[in-house]
């Protein structure tokens, strides 16, 4: 026997639902005022990252380059470091510092060369020099004078050139001179300024050399969060390419330099330790051997060493397309990407972020064709639909009478 006031279970029960539902209904309606709070929190949450991240990236927009050129140094020479590291006692701050004596002397080594040699010849080059303001044009060959179109032209200019004396020659030249000058300067300046930025990639790269896996888990971890597994194979991906751009850029500068260095030597040009670093670093920096080459053949025609100037400019014609070449297969040999691909990349690279560009490029088309291609090759339903679809019409067709 129940006491009087007490209810059953089932009663409470029913007496929460209809407080619960009273209180549903003189709630005020915050529905509309709660979506347009999470918008706005949203949208500055979104502008404050952004501002974020604009600002990091211009406080350290100095070391950007140098930060990228060490990146790219750093993951195509990984597996020599290793290398080093286990010859040296398996201690990797010696390897770290063979790696980074290494770089600077990859550095060094080509300019104090190209230094010696002409510190070394300063008496003869001022001698040449001096013959060159007495010089007297030599006679054009018959052959350049007969070419078609072009070749009346500058018979006509040369002979112009001929009658001049050493003052008008002078005062004509003297414009593009000044030109010169002022290119030098400025060159003078970038090159204090690209000595800087090495200076800057090499202190980076000894710490990368010194912290490569903490960095490389990072950067893993970074791109997983965004991509899943995806990410991982991204950043193998972009591995790969680098590694094959390096070789590519590298293998081919220093063939070209032998190739060019062996024609020079042919040609009984001197020099040609300086010549042959000097072609290095221009084929290097995408510039090519074919400048020193064609300077080297004018010398020789100037000398009255015709067939020879005529030989190495073939010569240099064949070096310099070698760079078009041999650079894109190896780049596809080390990065297993398609050729066609692989040239887009390294040229409109080089067009659109200068010398950094032919490492940029490859790896931004390379990591986005990768990931077009497992997004085209992805398994998706279409066919079991299809199949499904066509099933059921046969049954439809079945039950029809």
């Amino acid at each position: 026997m129940q006491h009087e006031g007490a209810g059953s279970p089932e009663d409470g029960a029913v007496v929460e639902e209809r407080r619960i539902e009273r209180r549903r209904a003189v709630a005020p309606p915050v529905a509309a005022f709660d979506i347009r709070r999470d918008l706005t929190r949203t949208t500055f949450a979104v502008l404050f990252m952004v501002g974020l991240i604009g600002a990091c990236f211009w406080i350290l927009r100095p070391f950007i380059p140098p930060l990228i050129w060490a990146t790219m140094i750093v993951v195509a020479t990984w597996g020599l470091m290793i290398e080093t590291q286990q010859r040296l006692w398996n201690r990797r701050w010696l390897a770290v510092i063979a790696m980074t004596a290494a770089l600077v002397l990859a550095f060094i080594v080509p300019f104090s060369l190209a230094i010696s040699t002409l510190v070394a010849n300063a008496d003869e080059i001022a001698g040449w020099l001096r013959t060159l303001r007495k010089a007297e044009l030599v006679e054009l060959p018959a052959w350049i004078a007969n070419l078609p179109l072009a070749g009346p032209k500058i018979a006509e200019a040369w002979a112009e050139l001929a009658t001049w004396g050493p003052e008008e020659l002078t005062a004509k030249l003297e414009p593009y001179a000044r030109g010169m000058v002022s290119w030098f300067v400025v060159e003078v300046g970038g090159f204090g300024i690209m000595a800087l930025q090495f200076l800057l990639t090499i202190i980076i790269a000894a710490v990368l050399y010194a912290y490569g896996e903490s960095a490389a888990v990072g950067v893993r971890q970074f791109f997983q969060r965004i991509a899943g597994a995806r990410g991982d194979e991204v950043v193998t991906l972009a591995g790969q390419a680098i590694r094959g751009v390096a070789l590519g850029v590298v293998v081919t500068a220093l063939v070209q330099s032998i190739l060019g260095a062996l024609g020079l030597l042919a040609a009984g040009v001197p020099f040609v330790g300086m010549l042959t670093a000097l072609m290095f670093i221009l084929a290097v920096a995408q510039i090519g051997a074919v400048p020193v080459l064609v300077c080297a053949a004018a010398w020789l025609w100037w000398q009255d060493s015709t067939g020879w100037a005529i030989g190495l400019v073939v010569w240099s014609l064949i070096v310099g397309s070698m760079d078009n070449v041999l650079r894109p297969y190896l780049i596809q040999r080390g990065g297993h990407l398609p050729l066609l691909l692989v040239f887009a990349g390294v040229i409109g690279g080089l067009v659109a972020f200068g010398l950094v560009g032919i490492f940029v490029g490859p790896l931004v088309l390379a990591v986005s064709y990768r990931l077009i291609e497992a997004w085209v090759n992805e398994e998706h339903p279409v066919k079991e639909v299809t199949s499904e679809h066509e099933s059921n019409r046969r049954d439809d067709r079945t039950r029809a009478p």
